[in-house]
């Protein structure tokens, strides 16, 4: 049973120029709900996620957080809201440690004579119990980033999402880095997170691990929507056949021609802010 509505949005849309990265989608995900975002290379799944992120603003359509609409103006709004994002390139700064990685931008202070000081053992426990969390094996939390392996940053990447205590993870290709046995525990993470009535979006190429975890599987297609279904109603090969575009449904659509989007502003991409 999933819980209240954590985000969803209507008819949204993105443009660089002429290029149409999104084009009208919808969706909602709830608290307690593992929502899968499939799609190929181009097909616009990253776009939603920098969309949800507040690193791009839509050129059309509207988002709501939590039953609000929101107008998200940076990163850090959307992480003021409750959304935390794990990019599939990390964004992790390699001359920083384990720990000042995890606190990026969320230092814990005390204030002493009115000079604000870090929290350092304190920091230090909380991520030697996130990464305990995840049998993630990274003995040092001193250990700079630049020495880890890729395994070790998604770890890292995944901890400081955790750390973040927020109501949305999204994630971007959580496991293309990993081996087997860390993609099981990063699996058995959002598990954990679907637990704790957490909203998971998952982007992912790898249609097993989607069947293994999601809750419903959104297909995106040239930045539409073409498939929105249940695990147990669908297969893989289906899901594969809206992905590849030869889904019986999709063949008519796409032979038709496409509809005049309306005009709108093109979306923008903001610096990300930590």
């Amino acid at each position: 049973m999933f819980g209240h509505e954590v985000i969803r949005g209507e008819r949204l849309s993105v443009r660089f120029g002429a290029v149409t990265a999104l084009d009208s989608v919808s969706f909602a995900v709830a608290g307690g709900e593992v929502a899968a975002l499939v799609g190929d290379n181009g097909a616009g799944k990253s776009t939603l996620a920098k969309l949800c992120a507040g690193a791009y603003c839509p050129s059309g359509g509207d988002l709501y957080v939590a039953g609000k609409r929101v107008e998200l103006d940076s990163p850090r709004h959307a992480v003021r809201l409750g959304i935390a994002t794990i990019y599939q390139d990390l964004a992790l700064a390699d001359n920083l440690s384990v720990t000042e990685n995890v606190f990026l931008g969320c230092e814990a202070t005390v204030r002493v004579c009115g000079v604000p000081i870090l929290r350092k053992t304190a920091m230090r426990e909380r991520v030697r119990a996130l990464l305990a969390g995840l049998d993630a094996h990274i003995p040092d939390p001193d250990a700079r980033l630049a020495g880890l392996s890729g395994g070790q940053r998604q770890a890292v990447a995944i901890s400081r999402a955790l750390n973040l205590e927020a109501q949305l993870v999204i994630m971007d290709e959580p496991t293309a880095a990993l081996a087997v046995g860390e993609t099981r525990k990063v699996l058995a993470l959002v598990r954990q997170l679907r637990g704790q009535g957490k909203a998971v979006i998952l982007i992912s190429h790898n249609i097993g691990e989607v069947f293994q975890v999601a809750d419903r599987i959104i297909v995106l297609r040239r930045g539409r929507k073409v498939a929105d279904t249940r695990p147990e109603a669908t297969t893989p090969e289906e899901i594969i056949a809206f992905i590849t575009g030869a889904h019986p449904s999709l063949r008519a659509i796409e032979q038709s021609p496409a509809d005049a989007p309306p005009p709108a502003t093109p979306a923008t991409e903001r610096t990300l802010a930590v």
